[in-house]
Order: C-alpha cells, then sequence, then structure tokens
C-alpha cells in the first residue's frame, strides 16, 4: 500500500522543477509521472477516528451495510455508538474515502477496492 500523500508529491515537484531549473531540462518530462502519482496519492487532511470505529467501519462496508445503517446500527458497542455520534462528520469522510489515521497509532488504514 501507499502511503504517499498529495503533500509529498508537490514538494518532489517543487525539488524537480528546482533541479530542472539548474540542468537546463524540460518540466515536461517529469509531468505525466508526477500526475500519476499525485492522483494516486492519499489526501493531506485524513481523517483520524479511533481503532474500534475504524474496525466498525471494515466490517459494515464488508457485510453490504450503507452509511446511514452503520451509524445507526443498535448492536454496536456503546463506546463506538457514542464516538459516530459525537464525531458524525468525520465519521461520514473516513466512510466515503475509505482511508483513515488510526488515533492510537497513527497508522494510515485504507480499505482496498474489491
Amino acid at each position: 500500500m501507499n502511503n504517499e500523500t498529495k503533500w509529498d508529491v508537490f514538494e518532489d515537484a517543487l525539488r524537480a522543477l528546482e533541479e530542472f531549473g539548474e540542468q537546463g531540462s524540460s518540466w515536461e518530462m517529469a509531468y505525466d509521472d508526477l500526475s500519476a502519482r499525485y492522483a494516486a496519492a492519499l489526501p493531506d487532511d485524513m481523517p483520524v477516528i479511533p481503532e474500534a470505529v475504524g474496525e466498525w467501519i471494515k466490517d459494515a462496508k464488508a457485510r453490504y451495510y450503507d452509511m446511514l445503517e452503520a451509524m445507526t446500527k443498535w448492536t454496536l458497542d456503546q463506546p463506538v455508538f457514542d464516538w459516530i455520534h459525537d464525531n458524525s462528520d468525520t465519521f461520514a469522510r473516513a466512510w466515503l474515502d475509505g482511508v483513515w489515521h488510526i488515533e492510537e497509532t497513527g497508522e494510515i488504514m485504507k480499505l482496498e477496492a474489491d
């Protein structure tokens, strides 16, 4: 899994532009590679969620729940349910983007496309 963010690609592009300027090379040579990397890169502002909530997202998506169903499932552990309802915008971003930072470890979780 590639954990490169859009900011990482942008910084590489700035370094490449400086190098190309010094060497007299063409910026267009690197454009295709940088564009592809930028398109594939993770967002810089990923939501930060507790590990238990991330596990619930993975489980709920595997069961083909929709987001509203996942947010209102009465069988959820109370702390997970409370966090989702207190942080519904963050939960929705993690659900829709399929990528987030785990609050406890800082690790990046990314749902793989089926």
